[in-house]
């Protein structure tokens, strides 16, 4: 009876300490899925920015008074985010478009999507940027292979301790490596919410601000659907490191895909821009 009554205690033991373990792995990762009212608040726009159908869409709105946004509930170190848009359609000149990583302060990190509208029938600027310590200055911009107005696509940032990517319908478009070892500074410290705007620019957005707003068009309005998070919670543990998407960066198919996609509409980046750097170009654009 009792080597019976110690095998039923030591199993007893046994499972405590896995489902413990089970749930500070649970605890260390999270996904999301679907409703915006559970996991975004609208910070501003008053009443310009809009949760509908039950939380399964989010519109924003723009007009000559004021744009407006919204942003996640919690922060988060490293991330692989996916949300479906559907940007401004018709004349869209002057506004911006943001879907976008950040931190806070004067030395913020900061990972970009960007939208600049265009005139009716020309083609909309994507463009990205990343922020290290405050710093940016890493514009890469494309045109997109598809009117961005007419439907809903996905655009996707993965931010891990390797690497950043970009992507727009699952195609890789640009990649900012880990560079650390070669003294070059990435975000990797900062926890960031993720963030999404509407907002006059035209004083620089659409033809370096030479075409301005039409505010008959407007309200000017982008819609929102489907997004998907998956993040390490705060604060960031290693436990993580279960997750495939932690450890992700391009295979080789993947970066041909990238290289093709820059090759045929990538219209600006910053490290062939000489004019620009003409004391040389920031050190990682010796790495890509």
């Amino acid at each position: 009876m009792l080597p019976k009554m110690l095998y039923m205690a030591r199993k007893a033991v046994i499972i405590s300490i896995v489902v413990s373990f089970l749930m500070k792995i649970t605890k260390a990762s999270s996904t999301t899925t679907g409703n915006f009212s559970q996991e975004f608040d609208i910070t501003w726009g008053d009443g310009r920015g809009k949760i509908l159908d039950n939380g399964q869409l989010l519109t924003l709105s723009l007009d000559k008074t004021s744009g407006s946004g919204f942003q996640s509930k919690n922060q988060s170190l490293f991330g692989n985010i996916d949300i479906q848009m559907k940007l401004v359609p018709g004349n869209s000149a002057g506004t911006v478009t943001s879907f976008y990583l950040s931190s806070l302060g004067s030395t913020h990190d900061e990972i970009d999507f960007e939208f600049l509208g265009n005139l009716s029938g020309d083609p909309y600027i994507l463009h990205t940027n990343v922020f290290v310590q405050g710093t940016g200055n890493r514009e890469q911009q494309f045109y997109l292979w598809f009117d961005p107005t007419m439907d809903f696509h996905t655009y996707s940032i993965l931010w891990n301790p390797e690497n950043i990517i970009w992507f727009v319908d699952g195609t890789p478009i640009r990649q900012f490596k880990n560079l650390e070892t070669y003294n070059i500074t990435f975000p990797n410290k900062q926890p960031m919410w993720i963030f999404s705007s509407l907002w006059d620019a035209e004083d620089w957005a659409t033809r370096g601000g030479l075409v301005k707003t039409d505010w008959t068009q407007a309200p000017f309005t982008a819609s929102y659907r489907n997004f998907g998070i998956q993040v390490c919670e705060q604060p960031y543990s290693y436990s993580c490191s279960h997750e495939a998407w932690i450890t992700e960066s391009l295979n080789s198919s993947s970066l041909e895909k990238l290289k093709s996609v820059q090759m045929k509409y990538m219209i600006y980046n910053y490290c062939t821009d000489t004019k620009r750097f003409p004391q040389g170009v920031p050190s990682e654009c010796k790495y890509t």
